[in-house]
């Protein structure tokens, strides 16, 4: 006696409108331009955090993103 495997149905996905999502993708937007100009600006001024990983994670950002760095 086989037992027939219920095949799961696709659930309907719901429409998101761009006027709900706009919001968050400028702010997203604002922060990744901040957040890449941080990374390239510092050329050392971060002094304070030297030897810590928060000066190595903008140090490496720096050569990921092809910034001239030393």
């Amino acid at each position: 006696m086989a037992v027939a495997a219920a095949i799961p149905t696709a659930l309907p996905v719901p429409a998101i409108p761009v006027r709900q999502i706009l919001p968050y993708a400028v702010f997203a937007g604002i922060i990744s331009l901040i957040a890449l100009y941080f990374v390239g600006a510092e050329q050392g001024a971060l002094a304070v955090f030297e030897g810590t990983a928060v000066h190595e994670l903008v140090h490496d950002a720096r050569h990921l993103l092809g910034f001239p760095c030393h």
